[in-house]
């Protein structure tokens, strides 16, 4: 829909005294290009993991994540950061890698307020197994088909769009 017409014309809506704008072509373009790369992107990432190594994409960000931390351990607020999910969300997926043996949990003795989640050995070996996967279908899913200007816009627009916590550094 462009200009002034759509389907909430009229009376009810949002109360602003702000006009509605709707979406033109190059809006809704660019609309439907992230919002499609945003809901379609990950399945086709996870798509490998999951048939080679049993990994959801959430499982496999989090283990990565933890793998290249110092020591291999994280705080589970900035671990949920990191890999683009909830608190509650990672305590579920980190209670499931903790029965696997691939995480442990403990306080953190810096400040007890907090839990750290740590990698274990064999958590590092399952992550050094599926980085491969994760690569291959990295750079076939996107990389591949971009040049480097595609690239660099990417990052552009990602630094752009990016929402981080003020408290996160």
């Amino acid at each position: 829909m462009s200009g002034t017409e759509g389907p909430m014309s009229g009376t009810g809506g949002h109360e602003d005294d702000e006009e509605l704008r709707w979406l033109d072509e190059q809006e809704k373009a660019a609309w439907t290009g992230l919002i499609s790369l945003v809901l379609l992107l990950p399945g086709k990432l996870e798509s490998p993991l999951r048939q080679e190594h049993g990994l959801t994409l959430f499982e496999y960000l989090v283990l990565s994540h933890l793998s290249e931390a110092p020591g291999r351990k994280l705080r589970m607020g900035e671990l949920a950061v990191l890999a683009s999910g909830s608190l509650s969300r990672l305590s579920n997926v980190t209670k499931r890698c903790e029965q696997r043996g691939w995480v442990v949990r403990s306080p953190d003795p810096a400040d007890g307020r907090y839990t750290l989640a740590e990698l274990t050995d064999a958590g590092f070996d399952i992550v050094r197994l599926a980085a491969p996967t994760h690569l291959r279908s990295v750079r076939r899913t996107v990389l591949d088909s971009l040049n480097t200007t595609d690239q660099k816009a990417l990052v552009r627009i990602a630094e752009k769009l990016r929402i981080v916590p003020d408290d996160f550094g």
